[in-house]
């Protein structure tokens, strides 16, 4: 398996043995992301942080892997202080970052705009997430969850929920998991359903995703319940999110009735759709889960910038 120099564009571009192995490298890092041991694999390496939409994790994940690792950070996270506001366009952009640097992690509202920029980059280029497209990191630290909490993958029951039409996370998520044989559940209100070509790409793999809109029964048989935060930010129409703002709400009555060792995991940020109190139950995961998120990007920084073996 070869990854250096290799653009981390969709999970898509993957294996299943491509995935299992980021996943076995990132165990590695453990005692480094809690700062137990130091590392200075790829020191004198550079990342650019290009982040053109709102992010916490994504990003300070991202930089707090690169120092892990020894390396370092320069980069751009509100585009009024760059010459974006001077009308740049993201190919120059990605050009001077790629001049400047040695891996370009860019978010970026348009979606295929992680892909377009690998094309004018002779470094490799993260997808950090394209709008409502792919989220391919997002989706790798999701499967490195449910297998560190599950230890398998193939014949869990595991339900996405929210807005599943724009959410990136899902998009990537549902084609891994349907790679790897989980059955699917998708809920979601009528509007904001699973994109077909997604629930297409996820039955030409050989999974049978079920779909509705009534969470307590899909809820009963799940081992994961995936939440996805309803994107205000995704709607052209206010109107319309007002509709389905509330459509969903993860509380102690709900999980009353899953499983007693089923476990909730959300991208993050939440809302109001994982009411605080769920937090202090086993069944959450999702600060866990935002950890592992270091992790895994550990992984792949290592991995495509050809780190020094320690």
């Amino acid at each position: 398996m070869e990854f250096r120099n290799r653009d981390i564009i969709s999970i898509k571009d993957f294996s299943k043995e491509e995935i299992l192995h980021i996943i076995k490298t990132a165990k590695k890092f453990i005692p480094f992301a809690e700062g137990k041991k130091y590392s200075d694999a790829l020191r004198g390496k550079i990342l650019s942080s290009l982040f053109f939409e709102p992010s916490t994790r994504t990003r300070l994940s991202f930089e707090s892997a690169m120092h892990r690792l020894g390396g370092s950070v320069i980069g751009v996270v509100e585009t009024t202080t760059s010459s974006v506001k001077k009308g740049e366009t993201l190919s120059d952009t990605v050009r001077m970052a790629d001049a400047y640097s040695d891996v370009i992690v860019l978010r970026h509202s348009q979606e295929g705009a992680a892909r377009l920029a690998a094309e004018f980059a002779e470094h490799p280029v993260i997808n950090a997430g394209d709008g409502a497209g792919h989220h391919p990191t997002q989706c790798l630290l999701d499967l490195f969850t449910i297998l560190n909490e599950k230890k398998r993958i193939e014949g869990l029951n595991i339900v996405l929920l929210g807005d599943l039409k724009y959410g990136r996370t899902v998009h990537s998520l549902a084609y891994a998991l349907a790679l790897f044989g989980a059955n699917l559940t998708f809920v979601s209100p009528k509007t904001l359903e699973m994109p077909k070509e997604v629930v297409k790409e996820c039955k030409n793999l050989g999974a049978k995703p079920k779909s509705t809109t009534v969470l307590e029964k899909a809820i009963k048989d799940a081992d994961v319940l995936y939440v996805t935060r309803i994107q205000k930010e995704r709607f052209p129409d206010p109107e319309e999110y007002n509709k389905v703002a509330s459509s969903y709400r993860v509380d102690l009555s709900l999980l009353s009735k899953a499983k007693r060792n089923m476990i909730v995991m959300h991208p993050l940020p939440r809302v109001t759709e994982i009411a605080p109190e769920v937090d202090k139950t086993p069944h959450a995961v999702y600060f866990k889960q935002a950890f592992n998120g270091i992790l895994v990007r550990m992984a792949i920084l290592h991995l495509i910038l050809g780190g020094k073996t320690r």
